[in-house]
């Protein structure tokens, strides 16, 4: 079905959905090994991850999240 959808379309559910989508697993899995072991190289990689995605959605025009 992903084959039948025109590559704007394609490209508007990529960045509206899964990108914030993304950016949410990604943090959340950073906050929950942080909380486990502690902070580490891993953890902080997703930690950083996620708040790349966060900074590009407002740098685009969104408003910023309150909490972490």
């Amino acid at each position: 079905m992903w084959l039948f959808l025109t590559r704007r379309f394609r490209m508007w559910v990529i960045l509206t959905l899964l990108a914030p989508l993304a950016t949410k697993v990604l943090r959340s899995l950073g906050q929950l090994l942080e909380r486990r072991g502690g902070p580490s190289a891993v953890s902080n990689g997703l930690l950083k991850a996620g708040d790349l995605g966060e900074r590009a959605r407002v740098k685009l025009g969104g408003k910023p999240r309150r909490g972490r």
